[in-house]
């Protein structure tokens, strides 16, 4: 599993960062579109805080974030999570946790970081379509579009 998550997480990078360019390059500052981006930096921050047990970067799920403070989240949990990925061995095992409502669960962290990157997809395809209906031009973060750029295939 190890080598599919150095790759998956690599991918999620590389979307979130062709999002955040897309949107700073076309000076978004649309409070739902930048909710929703920031939305997602949070989730992914706020899953790898409780695999990795450390506090909790106590920042809002829904919060309203400007360009600024979502790079600088997109940043920290690129690092924190492609380290994570890269130093770790066993991905296989059940994390005890609650969640933001304080509904205690048990999930295997296999499965955590599967639906980290899965949700990071679904709220960046809320984001384009957002983007498309106010006039701006989104911008394509397929995995299959990833995996030709690093085929040699298409153009980053």
């Amino acid at each position: 599993m190890k080598k599919y998550f150095i790759k998956l997480y690599q991918y999620n990078a590389w979307a979130n960062k062709k999002v955040l360019k897309c949107l700073q390059s076309q000076n978004t500052t649309d409070e739902k579109i930048l909710s929703i981006f920031g939305h997602v930096m949070v989730a992914q921050l706020t899953w790898l805080s409780r695999i990795e047990a450390t506090p909790n970067p106590g920042l809002k799920l829904w919060g309203q974030y400007d360009l600024t403070q979502i790079q600088s989240m997109c940043e920290e949990g690129t690092a924190k999570w492609n380290s994570y990925v890269k130093r770790t061995e066993n991905f296989d095992w059940i994390l005890k946790y609650h969640n933001f409502t304080g509904d205690y669960y048990e999930s295997n962290v296999e499965t955590i970081m599967i639906h980290t990157v899965n949700h990071a997809t679904y709220h960046r395809g809320q984001v384009a379509l957002l983007l498309r209906e106010k006039g701006f031009q989104p911008v394509n973060t397929d995995y299959i579009t990833y995996d030709r750029i690093l085929l040699g295939q298409l153009p980053d």
